[in-house]
């Protein structure tokens, strides 16, 4: 499971350091390589096990539908595997770069069975969103045993 929050930057090559905490989790039950995409302003990366499944989900659904094909088109078309390199880190293409708005300082965020990968102006501000949204949610949330 991916946990916590990290710091990090990213250089002019578009390559960024994993946490050691997250390659110990790839290693140990994963391989070394993700698969990113863009997604809520951010991108997503997935152990590729865990990829596969999200590919299959989607494969399963209605492919006439257009939510289905939307989601074809602006979420598994941006996929793109990024192994780790020798150094921890991997290349984040410059269309996901964009994307997301990396430039410099990033975060990335641990999400159970995927990682988050922020610019840290945009984390920043969907971090006190979020924050707000719990406030106001916490009913809801006791509602369902949490």
């Amino acid at each position: 499971m991916f946990r916590g929050r990290h710091e990090h930057s990213i250089d002019q090559k578009g390559r960024i350091s994993i946490p050691s905490k997250f390659r110990e989790v790839l290693a140990t039950q994963y391989d070394e390589r993700l698969i990113i995409t863009n997604y809520d302003q951010c991108l997503w990366a997935y152990p590729v096990s865990e990829w596969k499944k999200v590919e299959e989900k989607v494969a399963a659904l209605p492919q006439l539908k257009p939510e289905v094909k939307a989601l074809q088109r602006f979420f598994i078309s941006a996929a793109s595997e990024s192994p780790l390199d020798k150094q921890g880190r991997i290349l984040i293409p410059s269309t996901l770069r964009e994307y997301a708005s990396l430039d410099k300082e990033c975060v990335m965020v641990g999400m159970s069975q995927r990682i988050e990968i922020w610019s840290l102006t945009r984390w920043n501000k969907i971090f006190a969103e979020a924050e707000q949204t719990l406030q106001e949610s916490i009913d809801q949330l006791t509602d369902l045993g949490i």
